[in-house]
């Protein structure tokens, strides 16, 4: 494995006896820049400008684009629903068959004006933010996107009933997920982060064939000096293995709450992969006071003091209406962390 450059970054930052701070916080900087989740996700000037609010506010340690898990379904033809304040959103009005597939492998999805668009956010990231900032972009996995171009319901059934069809889907996925992946790498993502959700419903064994595997291929493809992250939303604890064996540099979990023990977890990996998690987005952070999100902050941290690698982040995206107040009181907590060892 090529040198993991998530780790340095963790492993620096403890020996100064302080954690990475890193809240995946895109949809709660609209309350910071006057725009539309619909705008911000189609049109990478408004992006930039909600980006800069957030860094402007909070000064996180790494910077993603707001997520949306629409963008690779949508360019392959999976029709797409844009509400103006609230995330793009796959209707699966089409569902692809096999005799879809060659059609699929067709497309460029580099091509896609919405693709281009993400791309161009990168671009001004790394040109516009300051350059103690880790830029990371996200992409979709490929069992997710595949069950979004013939159906979440489909796809499971086929890692029992047709696998090999199942197989062929998940090849032109990561197809396009590296094609993807690899221009957005280009444009000046640091990180690609490999967004898995619906692996959380397979068992082991189907996620490292219908998921680890295809992402393995694609972090080489793009390059395996780019550090790669992991992230399966819910209870993933049963998949830790498998997601480790897929040669990435970082796992990012979801919260205590969804089931996933980060201690337990931390306790179990190969010392060099870094765990990114694990505050709850829908707990205190969304719904409780400032000192409620500081007395929880301080709890995942000195639960992880015997870690270097970990970054203190969310489970997953904070939803737009988490109260800007909270979320100065997460990093203030993070930033004023001192490890006893």
């Amino acid at each position: 494995m090529a040198e993991n450059l998530i780790y340095s970054l963790a492993e620096n930052a403890y020996k100064n006896n302080r954690r990475l701070v890193a809240p995946l916080v895109g949809f709660p900087g609209l309350n910071l820049y006057p725009s539309t989740i619909k705008l911000a996700q189609q049109n990478s000037g408004e992006q930039i400008k909600v980006l800069q609010a957030i860094e402007r506010e909070f000064h996180p340690d790494v910077m993603f684009p707001l997520m949306d898990l629409s963008v690779e379904a949508n360019a392959l033809g999976q029709y797409t629903v844009f509400p103006v304040d609230d995330s793009a959103t796959v209707e699966q009005l089409v569902k692809f068959t096999e005799e879809d597939l060659e059609r699929l492998q067709s497309i460029s999805l580099a091509s896609d004006t919405r693709a281009q668009g993400y791309i161009a956010t990168i671009s001004l990231m790394k040109k516009t933010l300051p350059s103690s900032v880790s830029i990371g972009c996200y992409v979709s996995g490929p069992y997710t996107l595949t069950g979004l171009l013939i159906g979440a319901s489909i796809a499971a059934t086929y890692t029992i009933l047709n696998p090999k069809l199942l197989h062929s889907f998940c090849k032109v996925s990561a197809e396009k997920i590296a094609e993807y992946a690899k221009e957005l790498v280009r444009a000046g993502a640091e990180t690609v982060c490999f967004l898995e959700p619906s692996g959380v419903m397979l068992g082991p064994e189907q996620f490292r064939e219908f998921s680890a595997n295809y992402i393995r291929q694609i972090h080489e493809e793009i390059g395996a000096s780019i550090p790669a992250i992991y992230h399966v939303c819910g209870n993933s604890m049963h998949l830790i293995h498998e997601m480790c064996n897929a040669g990435v540099q970082a796992l990012s979990l979801d919260s205590r709450e969804a089931g996933v023990d980060l201690r337990s977890v931390a306790e179990s990996l190969p010392k060099d992969v870094v765990l990114i998690g694990n505050l709850c987005p829908t707990g205190s952070i969304l719904t409780g006071a400032p000192s409620d999100v500081k007395a929880e902050v301080d709890e995942l941290l000195r639960l992880m003091d015997p870690f270097p690698n970990f970054i203190l982040s969310t489970g997953c995206d904070l939803p737009k209406q988490t109260p800007i107040e909270n979320i100065k009181a997460f990093m203030d907590a993070g930033r004023a962390h001192r490890i006893i060892r």
